[in-house]
């Protein structure tokens, strides 16, 4: 298979080269550094540094994962520009360069995240639901979600099959725990307001076996949540990931302090209790069902 990805370089993308690269499928990364890709992604894995060069590469699938990150600072004026700009700009540029291809891809697998359903609270929510009215008036991550997911929509035109992937927090050394871990090995591991918000996550091993699979299952079409089965509070988060690293937890961050992070702060303080119902009916198994297993990975 010929599989292009964008966003290869990131957390999930260099994971992702790896594995389809050691089953012998022949990787493409679009990069504005394509000195990089090869140290970041192996060796084998193949540069792409303008997406008008599509016309002359023939490909299978595309996996779209590019985007700036969302949680790393406050959610300025400028930065939301520079979110939607990187999610959905490019998700255009790219449709607009397959169309022009000389093959099309039979798939197209886009991210997108959890917070398009916004604050659900204690609600057990799968693929099918819906945010409410304020939601989607009023959230910024519903609508970077939404907007990203309708320009990833585009590529039905070319016949092509297309996955849209909620991701949830994903559990690695790297991305989300990247700041964490060195808090927590320290006896500095704190829970965020009460603690009560709901974390969906996903292990970083079974986010790169949910994107193969999706790439090999011809069946799977529409959206997919990428969460673990079983959510958990940030308060029974913070006492794990303290346990796993044989230290205390006893702090906490006061919700006005992280208010003061303006609307990044609905990240931290609000959560979502996601369900991937459609995952597992397309017969996905994951390694890490529950958190203790992913934390366990963490340190082999």
């Amino acid at each position: 298979m010929n599989v292009l990805i964008t966003g290869g370089t990131g957390f999930i993308g260099k994971a992702l080269c790896r594995a389809l690269t050691d089953r012998g499928d022949l990787v493409w990364v679009y990069s504005r550094q394509p000195e990089k890709v090869q140290a970041l992604c192996g060796d084998s894995v193949r540069a792409l540094v303008d997406l008008k060069q599509l016309g002359d590469v023939v490909l299978d699938a595309v996996v779209n994962l590019a985007g700036e990150p969302i949680a790393d600072r406050p959610w300025t004026n400028r930065r939301r520009e520079l979110l939607l700009g990187s999610r959905i700009q490019l998700t255009n540029q790219l449709i607009e360069a397959l169309i022009g291809a000389n093959q099309k891809p039979a798939v197209l697998i886009s991210g997108s995240a959890i917070g398009y359903y916004g604050d659900t609270a204690d609600e057990s929510v799968d693929e099918s639901f819906r945010p409410d009215a304020e939601t989607q008036e009023q959230d910024f991550a519903h609508q970077l979600c939404r907007q990203w997911e309708a320009a990833a929509d585009g590529a039905a035109q070319l016949a092509t099959r297309v996955c849209k992937v909620r991701i949830g927090i994903v559990m690695g050394d790297g991305g989300f725990l990247t700041p964490l871990l060195p808090l927590f090995r320290f006896g500095l591991g704190a829970r965020l307001g009460n603690g009560a918000q709901f974390m969906s996550w996903i292990s970083h091993r079974d986010m790169v076996r949910v994107l193969v699979h999706l790439l090999d299952d011809p069946a799977s079409e529409g959206v997919f949540n990428a969460t673990a089965p079983v959510p958990v509070t940030n308060r029974n988060f913070t006492a794990q990931l303290a346990a796993a690293l044989n230290r205390p937890a006893i702090l906490f961050v006061p919700a006005p302090l992280l208010r003061l992070l303006g609307d990044l702060s609905t990240l931290m303080l609000k959560g979502q209790r996601v369900v991937p119902r459609r995952l597992q009916a397309s017969g996905f198994e994951f390694r890490d069902a529950n958190l203790a297993s992913a934390l366990e990975a963490l340190q082999n």
